[in-house]
C-alpha cells in the first residue's frame, strides 16, 4: 500500500495483464488510490508496441485512422507490399470482417464521432504525463514542435483540413505553414525535393522503450509486483475478485482485473462481453546515423513516416500491416520505408540502420479505444487506441483508475465503453 489514501469501499488490490504504457499506467494510477497491484505479462515489460514506436506525444496528431481518403488510398494499395498501408493476402476471414467495419466506418460522420470521442484524452494527454514525471518516473519527456514535409504545397492540403476539422469539433491544435528559409531551419534533414511544411505546435516525444521502463522501476518502487513470462490464457471472475491463470497452471487474483494486452485483447476480452474486435496494424522502426543532430520530430504524410530524435540519431517509424500480432518481422516492409523516405531526407544513413523492429498497434475499426467494465465482474479492459496508444496510455490509465475505485463512469469514458 503506498502513502495515498484508499477510497472507502474500493478495491484493495488489482491484478492488470499487460506490461505495456497503458497497463503500467492504470498500475500507477491505481497505486495512487492506495491499492495495490501486481502486473503479469507473457514476456516482458514493453515487449510489444510500447518499445519500437516513434514516441511521439501528440496530441495535436492522433487523428482518427477512418478517415475517408484512407479508404480510397487503401482500396488502391491494399496488396502491394511496398505500400504503407498493407494487407497480405491472407485466407483469415476474421481480418476481412475486420476490414469491412473498417471501411464501414471511412465516413465523414464516423470519424467526427471518434475525433470527438478522443478530445478529452487528447486535452489531458501531456498532463497525464507530467504527473508521472512529476512523481518519481524519472525518464524526460521534451517538448518540440512537430514539422510534417511536402514536395508540394498541394500536398499538404490534406493534413491542414484534417487539423481544421479537429478544431471545428473542440480541438485547439496550434499549426502554421512554412516554407522557403523558416522551413529550411526548422527542418535542416528536408531534401530539395520537400517545398513546404506544417509546423504543429505543443508536442512531445519521448524514448518510448526508457519510459516505459522508468514507468515500471516507479511501480515497483510503490510496491507493486511486476511478473513477467506470465501468459494469462484464462480469467475468471467472481462476485469480489478475478483470478488469472498462466499457461502453465500458476494463479494471481485481485479484487479487481484490467485487461491491458494492445493487440491481443480480444484473445481474452471477446468473452467478457466485449464485441468490438481489435486488429494489429502492425508497424516498423528502426534506427539511422544522420551527418548532423535532428532537432525536432520529422513527419512525412505522404508516406506515412515518422520521424524522431532518438539516442543521439533518429528512429524511423512507419507503415500499416494487418497482419497477425505474432507474425515474423517482413525486411520488405523496413526496405519500403527506406524506400519512400530516402528521397525526402537528406544526410540519413540509410545503410547504417540498426534496431530493425515491428510492433502490433490495436487497431478498432470504429476509432475509438475500448476503456471500461465488461460484462464479468470486477473485470475492466484498456485498449484499442491505434497508432496513439503511447500518447494516450497515462491519461487512460488514470480514467480508467477512477472508474475502478469509484465505481462511476468518467464523463469521458461514455463514448469509448467496451460494451458499446
Amino acid at each position: 500500500m503506498n502513502e495515498h489514501t484508499r477510497i472507502v469501499g474500493g478495491p484493495r488490490t488489482a491484478v492488470v495483464v499487460g506490461a505495456g504504457i497503458v497497463g503500467l499506467s492504470t498500475a500507477w494510477f491505481l497505486q495512487d488510490h492506495g491499492v495495490d497491484v501486481t502486473v503479469v505479462d507473457r514476456d516482458d515489460v514493453a515487449a510489444g508496441a510500447s518499445w519500437g514506436n516513434a514516441g511521439w506525444l501528440s496530441p495535436g496528431l492522433a487523428i482518427p485512422l477512418n478517415e475517408p481518403s484512407v479508404l480510397k488510398y487503401g482500396l488502391r494499395t491494399l496488396l502491394d507490399p511496398k505500400a504503407p498501408l498493407h494487407v497480405p493476402f491472407t485466407p483469415d476471414l476474421g481480418l476481412w470482417r475486420f476490414l469491412t467495419q473498417f471501411a464501414a466506418h471511412c465516413t465523414w460522420g464516423s470519424w467526427e464521432r471518434a475525433a470527438r470521442a478522443n478530445l478529452p484524452f487528447n486535452a489531458e494527454c501531456l498532463a497525464a504525463f507530467d504527473t508521472l514525471t512529476s512523481a518519481g518516473v524519472t525518464a524526460p519527456t521534451t517538448s518540440a514542435p512537430i514539422t510534417a514535409l511536402f514536395e508540394t504545397p498541394k500536398q499538404a492540403t490534406g493534413l491542414l483540413k484534417e487539423l481544421q476539422r479537429i478544431n471545428a469539433s473542440g480541438g485547439h491544435i496550434t499549426y502554421r505553414g512554412l516554407e522557403g528559409d523558416e522551413l529550411r531551419e526548422l527542418a535542416p534533414q528536408a531534401s530539395g525535393r520537400i517545398t513546404a511544411g506544417v509546423q504543429l505546435e505543443g508536442q512531445r516525444y519521448v524514448d518510448p522503450g526508457a519510459f516505459v521502463h522508468a514507468l515500471a522501476d516507479a511501480v515497483r518502487r510503490r510496491g507493486g509486483v511486476i511478473q513477467t513470462g506470465f501468459e494469462v490464457t484464462a480469467i475468471r471472475s467472481h462476485r469480489q475478485s478475478v483470478t488469472l491463470e498462466s499457461r502453465s497452471g500458476e494463479e494471481i487474483s485481485g479484487d479487481v482485473g484490467v485487461v491491458a494486452t494492445g493487440a491481443w485483447l480480444d484473445r481474452l476480452a471477446r468473452s467478457k462481453g466485449v464485441r468490438v474486435p481489435v486488429r494489429a496494424g502492425r508497424g516498423y522502426s528502426f534506427t539511422v546515423p544522420t551527418d548532423r543532430p535532428v532537432p525536432n520530430p520529422v513527419y512525412l504524410p505522404n508516406v506515412r513516416v515518422a520521424c524522431t530524435p532518438y539516442r543521439n540519431a533518429l528512429r524511423v517509424a512507419g507503415t500499416m500491416e494487418f497482419q497477425g500480432p505474432d507474425a515474423p518481422l517482413d525486411k520488405a516492409r523496413i526496405e519500403a520505408i527506406v524506400s519512400s523516405a530516402r528521397t525526402l531526407l537528406d544526410g540519413v544513413h540509410w545503410e547504417k540502420r540498426t534496431d530493425e523492429w515491428v510492433g502490433p498497434r490495436p487497431v478498432t475499426p470504429d476509432g475509438k479505444p475500448l476503456i471500461g467494465a465488461t460484462t464479468a465482474p470486477n473485470l475492466y479492459v484498456a485498449g484499442g487506441h491505434g497508432m496513439w496508444g503511447y500518447t494516450q496510455g497515462p491519461i487512460t490509465g488514470r480514467l480508467l483508475a477512477e472508474q475502478i475505485v469509484t465505481g462511476k463512469q468518467p464523463e469521458a469514458l461514455r463514448a469509448v465503453d467496451p460494451l458499446r
